[in-house]
């Protein structure tokens, strides 16, 4: 059976600045997504990590369904009526336009879709990422997908040793997206090249090139581009499907022992070690630090089975001490060097205002 997963996530406000969605914003948008949804899903997920809030829709409607989007949209625009009711901070603030014009693609959310055939089993991760940006996923993709060092499997199965295209966008391309293919192992340079800017260059999706399936979608929203200002950071989700033709679910995971640094952590604006989370967990420290959590789902005709949280084992309790050390460390540095954001990210807050006081008080001395 085709069928498509959709996931669609906001910030729509939170309990004591960016820590976690109330249970009555969660309890409302769920029971709207149950509601409205019933004709047009299959099935349905609501999960969150830190103060952002996610759908995993299930149906066989395609990707970009104007029908789908406006579900999500809907029970979003819910879910802040309660977060304004409650006082929560950031209400709606990932809802940057008023009226849905039939995609939330450039409305604020972020979306990942991906339109597949059901294999006999059809197992896949559901990733979230708060208080980063889209690239935050390229080093652990990039990994998975084209290293036999993370994945033995490249290797040792012929299928995946055929290995995988790269679509991956330009966000600095506001206009339209703008994308190049490229092919791992035969372009794996060139994708390193790109792939090693997050700030620019995002992985989109990732295909099979032995069957041309599908394997990788991921949200690739920049909220800055679209409000012109710093409004919050992206926060990106993630869909992998895993097994058989695809990278094993533990070869996709064991990059995130890594605890790789991406930029986000406070207003966005600073450089953080990725902490892999269970469900439980919130944001704390430094309004952070950057966190990614992972759901693994089985899906048969639509229905999805219960989740795993993947990353609630003892291996990962380890790699959050190494990651909370790393992001101490880093911390330490302030606003110095590498510590906070380049220029061209903070241009988007109230720095820009005194670089430029400053540079009108600048003369040129004889």
């Amino acid at each position: 059976m085709k069928i498509t997963l959709s996931v669609l996530k906001a910030d729509i406000g939170s309990i004591g600045g960016h820590i976690t969605p109330s249970k009555k914003v969660l309890e409302r948008v769920e029971d709207y997504i149950s509601t409205e949804g019933s004709g047009a899903l299959l099935d349905y997920h609501v999960a969150h990590t830190g103060d952002d809030i996610a759908f995993l829709l299930s149906h066989k409607l395609g990707k970009d369904s104007e029908k789908i989007h406006q579900l999500a949209w809907d029970a979003f625009k819910e879910g802040t009526q309660v977060a304004e009711e409650q006082g929560l901070y950031g209400a709606g603030q990932d809802l940057l336009k008023d009226a849905f014009s039939g995609n939330v693609k450039g409305m604020g959310p972020a979306v990942a879709e991906i339109e597949f055939e059901e294999r006999p089993s059809e197992p896949f991760l559901f990733f979230m990422a708060d208080k980063t940006e889209p690239g935050a996923y390229n080093l652990p993709l990039y990994l998975a997908f084209t290293d036999p060092m993370n994945t033995p499997g490249l290797i040792l199965s012929p299928s995946l040793g055929k290995g995988f295209k790269f679509r991956i966008l330009d966000v600095e391309h506001t206009e339209a997206d703008k994308i190049i293919e490229l092919e791992a192992p035969e372009d794996l340079y060139d994708i390193a090249a790109l792939l090693r800017d997050n700030g620019r260059f995002v992985v989109d999706s990732i295909y099979s090139v032995n069957s041309g399936e599908q394997t990788v979608a991921c949200s690739t929203t920049r909220l800055n581009k679209i409000a012109g200002k710093y409004v919050g950071k992206d926060d990106p989700v993630a869909l992998v499907r895993v097994q058989k033709n695809f990278p094993a679910t533990g070869e996709v995971l064991a990059p995130y022992k890594i605890g790789h640094f991406v930029a986000g952590f406070m207003r966005g604006s600073h450089h953080g070690p990725l902490m892999p989370i269970s469900q439980e967990d919130t944001i704390s420290y430094f309004d952070g630090p950057p966190i990614v959590s992972a759901l693994a789902f089985s899906v048969s005709d639509g229905k999805l089975t219960e989740p795993v949280d993947v990353f609630d084992n003892p291996f990962w309790d380890d790699i959050r001490k190494k990651v909370s050390r790393k992001a101490q460390d880093i911390r330490e540095q302030g606003f110095s060097g590498p510590a906070m954001l380049g220029y061209e990210e903070l241009e988007y807050g109230g720095i820009t205002k005194r670089m430029k006081k400053l540079e009108d008080e600048f003369v040129i001395e004889d």
